[in-house]
């Protein structure tokens, strides 16, 4: 925690008491030894404090310092908690979908490398029982701590919309069907993207919503009308708002208008300069305002790993200059991005104020999971997930749970 300056002397008179802590080097910082991160620009939920710390103890921040702590100079960085994707089909040359757990291992570390020490995998539209025994492989590492849940991204999408996913698979979201994803996923269901003017859509939001599993439109064809229809009916987030959905219309608003305008819905976007122009970033933000924003990476297996060929489910998928596309037809496929880039675009490009980046990438979708009591912000209690950034908003060292995941990079 960064101390206001009362809190800090109280902290600073305590250890006077005891022995004077030693400076340590970043590798010696464990989950095993208290340790204080000094003097660093530090984000919290009340503002942005100068000079400020965090202390650590164990896996938990902490609000006072043990004697025994030892102190780590980051001043001159910037220490921000770690980030949250609710979003997240793969990384490091690793899917999601279809890979070993092995492999999900694999994408999950690679995205911690760059900042996101909570992850949400979503899967891609396929065959309902494939759908299911992917579940229950995703559930054992979700109740294990690797993930945060499971995102069934399709199949009860709009053929409209399809984007990137098999419209032979497709199919109407009947309540039987997404209560049997949700089933498989043995309680570690934490969303399913529907095109809720499908039929059986209404229904399927009002389940999902009595089970605690977030309802979200997506790569959908909806009306206005349609899309307010399915809020009232329990929907709380927008699936990568702007992509896989009609335009805004001046006399058919379509789904955006009504995903914006209402408090009750959380929008995700893909900060990576492809899928948004800024200007509609910046209508998001005006709208929505910073507090229903949530980043995602909407991540493929390439994310951290390079360009070249992939599957994206059963689908090829071509990557050059880091934009992925369908080899059939050219659609978007996902993207390549990690929430770390998103960050720094966020605030060097967008100019949008480091404490509302922080809110969109770390504390909502904190909120929308439901944990916002353990990760989200750098508070006294919580687990001491962060990332460490220099002037520039380039990562240089991520903790999670109090142990380095990327060693400080401080010379």
């Amino acid at each position: 925690m960064a101390a206001n300056p009362g809190a800090r002397d109280s902290v600073d008179t305590r250890l006077r008491v005891g022995a004077r802590p030693a400076t340590t080097s970043p590798h010696s910082a464990t989950a095993d030894a208290p340790l204080i991160l000094s003097g660093a620009t530090v984000v919290l939920p009340t503002g942005t404090v100068q000079d400020g710390r965090v202390i650590v103890d164990g896996t938990r921040i902490a609000g006072a310092a043990p004697d025994n702590a030892q102190v780590l100079d980051v001043t001159g960085f910037t220490l921000v908690p770690g980030f949250v994707d609710i979003h997240n089909h793969g990384g490091g040359g690793a899917s999601f979908t279809s890979g070993t757990v092995e492999d999900v291992l694999k994408g999950i570390h690679t995205h911690r490398r760059h900042g996101t020490t909570t992850l949400v995998a979503s899967t891609v539209t396929g065959d309902m029982d494939f759908l299911a025994h992917r579940a229950g492989l995703l559930s054992e590492l979700a109740e294990q701590g690797d993930l945060a849940g499971i995102h069934f991204e399709g199949p009860f999408i709009s053929p409209c919309r399809k984007g990137a996913h098999s419209e032979s698979l497709l199919r109407d979201p009947d309540p039987a069907d997404v209560r049997k994803l949700v089933d498989a996923a043995r309680g570690q269901a934490r969303m399913v993207t529907l095109a809720t003017e499908l039929p059986g859509g209404l229904d399927s939001v009002r389940l999902l919503a009595e089970h605690g599993v977030i309802a979200a439109i997506g790569h959908t064809d909806a009306s206005y009308e349609q899309t307010v229809e399915a809020i009232d009916a329990g929907a709380t987030v927008a699936t990568h708002l702007f992509n896989a959905m009609p335009p805004l219309g001046h006399r058919d608003p379509g789904p955006i208008a009504a995903l914006l305008e209402d408090e009750r819905i959380t929008v995700e976007l893909i900060n990576d300069g492809t899928h948004l122009h800024p200007a509609a970033l910046e209508l998001a933000f005006h709208h929505a305002r910073a507090d229903r924003v949530a980043f995602i990476t909407d991540a493929m297996d390439a994310a951290g790993f390079g360009d070249g060929r992939y599957m994206l489910g059963p689908l090829e998928v071509e990557v050059s200059e880091g934009v992925a596309r369908l080899v059939e037809g050219g659609s978007i496929a996902g993207s390549t991005l990690t929430l770390d880039r998103a960050f720094k675009r966020a605030v060097t490009i967008d100019r949008l104020p480091v404490e509302d980046v922080v809110t969109a990438i770390s504390a909502n979708p904190a909120r929308l999971l439901g944990s916002y009591g353990e990760i989200g912000s750098l508070e006294p209690g919580k687990y001491a997930d962060l990332v460490l950034l220099d002037s520039a908003f380039d990562l240089k060292g991520v903790m999670r749970r109090g142990t380095w995941v990327v060693d400080p990079q401080l010379g």
